[in-house]
């Protein structure tokens, strides 16, 4: 693994020649001109404002200077440098904004930055709403430190500006009691329910399941992976309840074999925003992607950094996958392969409420994009890019580049989760300042650099597993697995593979509200006598006379 104020120019126009040159003014290079509202100008879609900026800013070269959108409008705001280019910015529909810092001279001041102030606790992007470079310090930045940041802004020319921001300037993997909601984060379970993490344990002749059950306001959310055990199973951990009414069952589950087979150790595929355990760290999974036709998946650099290996328990007991490329400092991206070759690692985020978001491209990131965050902490937090090809300092040594800068919050365990736009993938969780309660700034590597380092490719469902059929001879996916609620004699249809074929036993460790928490009441994820993916007769999650997966104490991630 490789480890690697502003000054304002203005125009005093006096007495009767104010009318006469009040047009020509838009001509003269204004760094904070309002954007050009022609009634030319078009609506477009994020992605085919993308699409058209890259276009132009091809077509003008040196006399584009970026560009943004504006997602209240839905209109592409392109800067320029003189008129002829904002002629053929409207030309297409877009709207032109004439400016006095042309990108050339906004890398370089990037690049002067990095040679005199690099100080730890320091970041900086190109913003192109101000046409300028803005630089952020934290907390830490102090004394000489502050002294010698604002005399290299000042030394800018006015291209430049430098502000305090909240907190200090960390990444975002956290150890392995760091738990949902720390730091001001959002809990995503109900309020009588407990969050806990465990493997539910089915009999000798049952299949494990791998899956997370996502239960109803009462119940407790199984999400954690089975493995086989003695006669009866025990669900262990406490349930986390997330969503309201019957849970959403979810087709994807990696139960091993049903009846008359041992379960295995390994666990199934997650979701992107899933939590991951390696090293004493808990960091978050970006994206499942595939290398070669094999199921693996991205997460931070950082984190690839912590550890060789990935559970989906803090205990280590459900190893997942290995680290196989980890690129941090300068860059800050992993690539984790599944042990198993035939994990089926759909394409998906979880939206943290028994849903997800299928994920079927890439997009690059535009200052205005609206985006969504997943992380193991906090849940989904959503917000705008605020700049690009950003710089942070994390201190000793660690300084990473090329990263997004947006105001989406995120905290400790979050790092390495998937950072989209509607089925767009778009950033993975390096760090920032702040926290879910106060707000800050969370910095993110591009999916697409990551993608292109490691030969990834991203979108579709990836992987495969093979049918447990009749008895569940095989592993994975029994017949009937589908997507959707499984209606079995228990309240809410679990998410992932059940359980097998014997009486399961809940033990809940903070069971779900209400149900749930005493040995028999719909305790760990699947258990019941035809609940089973892939086992006996009926293999549909939740189908039969048994308890539907996901009710009752199952464990969930922390």
């Amino acid at each position: 693994m490789s480890h690697r104020r502003v000054n304002k120019r203005t125009v005093v126009i006096a007495g009767a020649a104010a009318a006469a040159l009040a047009g020509a003014a838009v001509l003269l290079p204004n760094a904070n001109a309002s954007p050009d509202k022609s009634a030319e100008a078009k609506t477009f879609s994020s992605q085919a404002a993308v699409k058209l900026a890259r276009g132009l800013a091809s077509d003008l070269g040196g006399n584009a200077a970026g560009w943004y959108y504006q997602g209240d409008s839905k209109q592409l705001v392109m800067n320029v440098l003189n008129e002829d280019a904002a002629n053929d910015v409207r030309a297409k529909g877009a709207v032109a904004k004439i400016v006095a810092n042309s990108l050339t001279e906004l890398k370089a001041t990037t690049k002067t930055l990095s040679d005199n102030a690099s100080i730890p606790g320091t970041a900086w992007s190109i913003d192109p709403k101000t046409n300028k470079v803005r630089v952020l310090a934290d907390r830490t930045v102090t004394g000489t430190k502050w002294a010698t940041l604002t005399k290299a802004v000042d030394g800018l020319a006015g291209k430049a500006t430098v502000q305090r921001t909240n907190g200090e300037f960390k990444k975002f993997d956290g150890t392995d009691e760091t738990q949902p909601g720390a730091n001001g984060g959002a809990d995503q379970g109900g309020a009588d329910d407990g969050a806990g993490q465990g493997a539910g344990q089915g009999g000798a002749d049952d299949g494990a399941g791998q899956g997370a059950g996502q239960g109803g306001a009462d119940d407790g959310a199984g999400q954690g992976a089975g493995q086989g055990g003695a006669d009866d199973g025990a669900g262990q951990g406490a349930g986390d309840g997330q969503g309201a009414g019957d849970g959403q069952g979810a087709g994807d589950g990696q139960g091993a074999g049903g009846a008359g087979e041992q379960a295995g150790e390994q666990a199934g595929a997650l979701d992107g925003g899933d939590a991951i355990f390696g090293g004493g760290a808990r960091c978050s999974l970006g994206f499942n992607v595939t290398v070669d036709g094999a199921p693996a998946f991205l997460t931070a650099g950082h984190c690839g950094n912590i550890s060789e290996t990935w559970a989906t328990d803090q205990a280590g007991a459900q190893q997942v996958g290995t680290t196989t490329e980890s690129q941090f400092p300068v860059s800050d991206f992993a690539l984790v392969t599944y042990d198993d070759p035939n994990t089926q690692a759909s394409s998906t985020v979880d939206l943290q409420d028994g849903t997800t978001q299928q994920i079927t491209q890439v997009a690059e990131a535009s200052v205005g994009l609206a985006v969504q965050r997943s992380g193991s902490t906090t849940g989904v937090t959503d917000g705008t890019v605020t700049g690009l090809n950003a710089t942070v300092n994390y201190g000793n040594g660690d300084i990473v580049n090329g990263l997004i800068q947006t105001d989406v919050c995120a905290e400790p365990g979050d790092s390495g989760g998937a950072m989209f736009a509607e089925d767009a993938a778009v950033g993975l969780t390096s760090g920032g300042s702040g926290d879910c309660t106060q707000g800050g700034e969370t910095f993110f590597q591009p999916v697409s650099t990551a993608l292109q380092a490691t030969g990834a490719v991203i979108g579709g469902d990836n992987g495969g597993g093979g049918a447990g059929d009749g008895a569940g001879d095989g592993a994975g996916q029994g017949d009937g697995a589908g997507q959707g609620a499984g209606d079995g004699a228990g309240d809410g249809a679990g998410q992932g593979a059940g359980e097998g074929a014997g009486d399961g036993v809940g033990q809940g460790a903070e069971g779900g509200a209400q149900e749930g928490g005493a040995a028999g009441d719909n305790g760990a994820a699947g258990n019941g006598d035809n609940g089973a993916v892939g086992n006996g007769d009926n293999g549909a999650v939740g189908d039969g006379g048994g308890d539907a997966v996901g009710d009752g104490n199952a464990a969930n991630h922390s």
